[in-house]
């Protein structure tokens, strides 16, 4: 079973208006409501591609009383905290082409809170094969939580893949417990290195060969259209998607995370690994729906997928 955690979750609403006037009253007459969150993406995708997956994370109020009434809508199975604080809305207005989003940033957990959950956290991986940890830590909890999360995972002998950002990755490369994989996009890569992620080779496999990375099984470096630059343990491999119409990119990545962990949780082999996890990053881009995948199209765009081993 994968354990997909989501610590600062959202209801991610929609408002498409074909005209946003500024200092005036703005009627929608369609609304689309999703429980959001990269983590929760993940799990969609996860449950989706027919594997066993628990969401987890934590919730509070109205709000969360309202994520996990559409989790189990889907039938995705969740255990999450519940805490004293409302949890957030996000919220992204559709407008001539462009989109303006208003995001909440969300409840500020107690320290008991952040305890109480590491507990929940520690119960639950008894019975998790692999775990991934996506997106933002919630207010409360400090930087290096994460990396706690990464320990105690560790010290149980399961794998983790983490796909998050800024301080909060850098704490968990720097620790002597190290994930099984991080995915982070060129602008992640460099602001985590601290200089620009060039497109080239020779530049990509000099940064992964970074000391920061050392000890880490995957390094999926994910690149929009132009597919994957990857290092997986010495090797490294430059994968290749076909042109795609895109309908929505958001939660690509999140897609993308969630066909790896399948496929690692069923021990595939390397090539395969990274060609399941680009098909159902694309597949995500050709659906309206963010996190979600038409699994019927899955070998289509597999067999289009190419992955070439760098020497």
């Amino acid at each position: 079973m994968i354990l997909a955690v989501t610590m600062n979750p959202s209801v991610d609403i929609s408002y498409p208006v074909d005209r946003f006037k500024f200092d005036d009253v703005n009627r929608v007459e369609t609304v689309r409501k999703t429980a959001g969150g990269k983590g929760l993406n993940v799990a969609r995708v996860i449950a989706q591609m027919e594997e066993e997956v628990l969401s987890t994370g934590v919730l509070g109020g109205t709000i969360g009383d309202y994520i996990v009434q559409e989790l189990n809508q889907s039938n995705i199975p969740n255990d999450f905290l519940k805490i004293k604080n409302e949890s957030r809305n996000c919220i992204a207005i559709i407008h001539e082409g462009m989109q303006t989003e208003i995001l909440e940033s969300g409840p500020t957990l107690s320290k008991e809170e952040g305890t109480a959950f590491l507990e929940k956290f520690e119960g639950l991986l008894t019975t998790a094969s692999l775990v991934t940890i996506s997106g933002s830590l919630p207010k409360g909890l400090p930087t290096h939580y994460y990396r706690k999360m990464v320990e105690i995972s560790r010290n149980k002998g399961k794998p983790v893949i983490v796909d998050s950002s800024g301080e909060s990755l850098k704490q968990v490369l720097i620790h002597e417990k190290k994930p099984f994989a991080i995915k982070p996009n060129t602008a992640e890569l460099s602001q985590l290195l601290g200089f620009k992620a060039e497109a080239g080779i020779m530049d990509l496999k000099q940064m992964l060969n970074h000391e920061i990375f050392k000890g880490i099984e995957w390094l999926v470096v994910s690149m929009g259209d132009k597919g994957a630059f990857v290092r997986h343990g010495d090797d490294y491999y430059q994968v290749t998607i076909p042109k795609i119409e895109v309908v929505n990119p958001v939660g690509s990545g999140d897609a993308t995370v969630a066909g790896l962990a399948v496929a690692l949780n069923r021990n595939q082999a390397v090539e395969s690994v990274l060609k399941t996890a680009m098909t159902t990053g694309m597949l995500n881009t050709i659906e309206a729906v963010t996190g979600f995948i038409d699994i019927n199209k899955f070998k289509q765009y597999f067999d289009l997928v190419k992955v070439e081993k760098i020497d």
